[in-house]
């Protein structure tokens, strides 16, 4: 075969056997140009042309370059065993072929599986999202359980201690009350029992106020087979009654009644609850301490409503009820709030954070498979910016060594 340089034709006989690969290339002795040799296509059999298949074509690649510009150029700018040293120059002896076998061509493709674990979006969520709510519904759950109990309580706590004080306030009052009734009867050794609420002087130190609307009464302590009898009250017609009576007219109210009178037998103190017919009907509890006069046969018993003392109380539980049940509310509000704009800038973020990633995964992609003129369109000024920067930098690079192995060839 001969083959013509194309800048000065000079002319060169060419053994195609001794090609390997499709294509070839050498400089020419006279003028230095690169000549391009393409191997000729073998011939076959018409026997086997019905059957033969023809053989794929393969794309010159850098590699194939270097090893036939290695193979060709061993021994010189010509290589004596390729080139033959004229046009003139008698053909090497023909020898058969030997037959090659056929290679196998192989075309990269990237991968593209799914993920195989959760995604970055989903991971996001969990950590940012599922996390945090969790830890806030946790401190928020203790913080109203914490408040209802605090408020609970102060509450009880302090009604009980209202209660207590209040008690305590009305058996001081019976205790003053019987001393000053003790040192006006040893000094008045002369007044009769029966003259004791008619005794103005007298009345005026048994019968006392207690509270807003309580008072004190002094009444015989009980004896033997002989009803308790009270001599001094702020409602006369109870004055001289005895305890039958009394009974009558109390019905099922009076056992508790009856039970703190009868404690003072024996010179002891006594105190408890007892319900009390208003005069419009109510029944309301009352709270009575009695407390025997010391070395006479009579006690002094002071009485009132105890809600006049716990009733400020009951004010303020209620107030702090209502103060919790809105801070309940208010937290709700603020828990909801807080799960929403959570949830709300995880979206917007995580949207924006995977869809950067995604567009450079496709950049990188499409790079791989040979479209080097993708443009990198990501503007940011963190690591992702410094991502696409380097995306478009190895683009740059495999461009330019893209362009230096045109030139070799």
């Amino acid at each position: 075969m001969i083959v013509n340089c194309e800048e000065c034709e000079k002319g060169y006989r060419i053994y195609p056997d001794r090609i390997k690969g499709k294509r070839a290339r050498a400089k020419c002795r006279v003028c230095g140009s690169m000549i391009i040799i393409q191997k000729p296509e073998p011939e076959v059999a018409p026997a086997m042309s019905a059957v033969s298949t023809p053989e794929p074509e393969f794309e010159w690649s850098m590699t194939d370059a270097t090893l036939t510009d290695t193979e060709f150029e061993r021994d010189g700018p010509l290589g004596p065993e390729l080139w033959a040293a004229a046009v003139d120059s008698p053909p090497p002896p023909e020898t058969k072929p030997k037959a090659k076998k056929r290679p196998k061509l192989r075309v990269w493709k990237p991968k593209r599986s799914g993920h195989q674990g959760m995604g970055l979006r989903t991971k996001m969520f969990l950590l940012f999202f599922v996390v945090p709510i969790f830890l806030v519904a946790a401190a928020g759950a203790l913080y109203l359980r914490q408040l209802g109990e605090l408020s609970f309580f102060l509450t009880s706590e302090s009604s009980h201690l209202a209660t207590q004080m209040a008690e305590e306030r009305i058996i001081e009052k019976a205790r003053s009350v019987a001393q000053e009734a003790r040192l006006y009867l040893l000094s008045h050794d002369d007044l009769k029992k029966e003259d004791f609420n008619r005794d103005p002087q007298f009345k005026a130190i048994s019968v006392q106020k207690v509270g807003a609307t309580g008072y004190t009464s002094l009444f015989r302590m009980p004896e033997k087979n002989g009803d308790p009898r009270i001599w001094t009250h702020i409602n006369t017609g109870v004055v001289g009654v005895k305890e039958s009576d009394l009974a009558r007219s109390l019905g099922k109210l009076f056992p508790a009644f009856q039970k703190i009178y009868a404690g003072v037998a024996g010179g002891n103190e006594s105190k408890g609850y007892y319900a009390w017919i208003d005069k419009d009907g109510t029944v309301r509890n009352k709270f009575m301490a009695c407390t025997p006069i010391e070395g006479l046969p009579y006690a002094i018993a002071a009485t009132t409503y105890l809600d006049e003392f716990t009733n400020p109380i009951e004010v303020m539980e209620a107030r702090a009820e209502k103060t919790a049940t809105r801070t309940r509310i208010i937290s709700l509000f603020i828990f909801v709030g807080t799960l929403l704009l959570i949830g709300l800038t995880v979206s917007i973020y995580g949207h924006r954070l995977t869809g950067r990633i995604k567009t450079l995964t496709k950049v990188a992609d499409r790079i791989s498979v040979g479209e080097l003129d993708t443009e990198v369109d990501v503007d940011l000024k963190d690591e992702l910016g410094d991502l696409a920067e380097a995306v478009t930098r190895m683009q740059d690079s495999i461009r330019l060594s893209i362009e230096r192995l045109r030139r070799r060839r």
